[in-house]
C-alpha cells in the first residue's frame, strides 16, 4: 500500500484491513479550508518518512466517510489503529507536536529500517540490507538487531564484524537463531583458512622480522575477510616502529582501515589505536 493516499468509499475497508498490521492516518480536510491545506502539507512531509499510512479524505466529496467517523470541524486527523481510532487531534498543529502524537503510536525508527533490511535480507539482497542494519544497531545495539545485522554480514562475507556482533551476544539472546548463524561463521572462518595464509602464518612465526612476509600475510588475510587478524599483527609492529619496512607496513594499515570504510566496528578500533600511536 502507498504511504500516501486518498480515501474513498472504494478502498476504505482495505485501508482499515492495513490498520491491523501498521499505523494509519485519517487527515478529514476540505479545499475551502486554509488551515486544512496547510495541515496536510505538514503531514505529507511527516508521512515521506515511511513510518505510516497517510489517508486522506477530502470532505468535498466524500462527506459520507465524515459523517460516519462524526468529524466536527476541518481539518481533524485520527490515529487508526487495528481497525479503531486510538487518537487524534482537531485544528492545526505543528510538526513537533504531531510527531510526538504519533511517536506514541508508531514504531522507532530502528524497527522501521529492521523490518525493510528483513524483507530484503529475504530476498536475498544482502547489500541492501545493510545500511538499513547500520542505521537500526546505531540507534538500537540490542540482539534482535545484531543477529540480523550479523546475518547480512556473513551473507557479504564480512567474517570479522559478524563475528564481533556474535560475540558481544549475552546468553539469554544466543536462541535457535543465534546458534545458526554462530555454525554459518564457523564454516566461513574455515573456508578463509586457506594453504598460502597458513603457509605465511608459519613463515611470518618463524621469522618475524621478515616484514616483506609479513605485508604479504596482511594482504592474504584482508582479502580473505580476515581484517583484524591482518590489523593487529600489523599495529603490534607499528606499536614498536611507525615507520617500520620505509613506512609500508603503516600505509597498508592505512589502506585496510580505508577499505573498511567509516563506521565499521574492527576498523573503528584500530583507528584508535592507531591515534593513540601518533597523538
Amino acid at each position: 500500500m502507498d504511504s500516501v493516499l486518498d480515501l474513498t468509499k472504494e478502498n476504505i475497508q482495505q485501508v482499515v484491513d492495513a490498520s491491523m498490521q501498521q499505523v494509519v492516518v485519517m487527515a478529514f480536510w476540505s479545499q475551502q479550508s486554509p488551515e486544512s491545506l496547510q495541515l496536510m502539507q505538514t503531514l505529507n512531509q511527516i508521512a515521506a518518512q515511511g513510518r505510516f499510512v497517510l489517508a486522506k479524505v477530502n470532505c468535498d466529496q466524500e462527506m459520507e466517510i465524515a459523517n460516519y467517523f462524526q468529524i466536527q470541524s476541518l481539518p481533524t486527523t485520527l490515529v487508526l489503529k487495528e481497525g479503531k481510532p486510538v487518537d487524534g487531534f482537531a485544528g492545526l498543529q505543528e510538526a513537533v507536536q504531531i510527531e510526538a502524537l504519533l511517536d506514541q503510536h508508531l514504531p522507532k525508527a530502528w524497527q522501521v529500517a529492521l523490518n525493510q533490511a528483513k524483507v530484503q535480507l529475504a530476498q536475498g539482497d544482502a547489500e541492501g540490507a545493510l545500511p538499513l542494519l547500520k542505521q537500526a544497531y546505531q540507534e538500537c545495539q540490542t540482539a534482535e538487531v545484531s543477529l540480523v545485522y550479523a546475518d547480512a554480514l556473513l551473507a557479504v562475507a564480512d567474517i570479522n564484524q559478524a563475528k564481533v556482533l556474535l560475540d558481544a551476544i549475552g546468553l539469554a539472546d544466543q536462541d535457535a537463531y543465534y546458534q545458526s548463524l554462530k555454525a554459518k561463521l564457523s564454516l566461513a572462518l574455515d573456508a578463509a583458512d586457506t594453504p598460502e595464509i597458513r603457509g605465511l602464518l608459519e613463515e611470518v612465526e618463524q621469522n618475524p622480522s621478515d616484514y616483506a612476509k609479513l605485508l604479504s600475510l596482511a594482504k592474504a588475510l584482508h582479502s580473505a575477510k580476515r581484517d583484524e587478524e591482518a590489523l593487529e599483527r600489523l599495529y603490534l609492529v607499528l606499536k614498536t616502529d611507525l615507520q617500520a619496512h620505509q613506512g609500508e607496513i603503516k600505509q597498508l594499515f592505512m589502506e585496510i582501515l580505508t577499505a573498511l570504510g567509516q563506521g565499521h566496528a574492527v576498523a573503528n578500533q584500530y583507528r584508535r589505536k592507531l591515534y593513540t600511536l601518533l597523538y
